[in-house]
């Protein structure tokens, strides 16, 4: 069960220098990359997905208009397939972020704003 962590009133003010010299911390360039290297895939691969659907409808009629059962022919579970996707990713990246970015994100934000360098 998480619990909101207790903090004696507001944090401090943090001034433009101290915003400038986080983003040259090595802690933050690593929160950088970890978000990136989860991102940038999940974005392409999503892309390439959709785009091939696009390109499917619009060029192979014959192959999308076929049935598979009953009433259901490949255009629509490869429809289907895009929200189930785009639900999966929306899984995996929150996993993701939990796992590799939100414990040392909330380190260095604790940093910057409490002084606090837990390294």
């Amino acid at each position: 069960m998480a619990t909101t962590p207790t903090r004696d009133g507001p944090p401090p003010v943090v001034t433009d220098d101290q915003l400038a010299a986080m983003h040259d911390d090595p802690r933050f360039v690593d929160l950088k990359r970890r978000l990136f290297r989860f991102i940038v895939p999940a974005t392409i691969g999503f892309l390439a997905w959709y785009l091939l659907y696009v390109l499917l409808s619009a060029y192979a009629r014959d192959f999308m208009g076929t049935v598979v059962f009953g009433n259901i022919n490949v255009a629509l579970l490869l429809g289907l397939g895009q929200f189930v996707s785009t639900f999966g990713i929306a899984w995996a990246y929150s996993r993701y972020t939990s796992r590799n970015y939100d414990p040392q994100a909330t380190e260095l934000h604790d940093a910057v704003h409490y002084g606090e360098d837990a390294r």
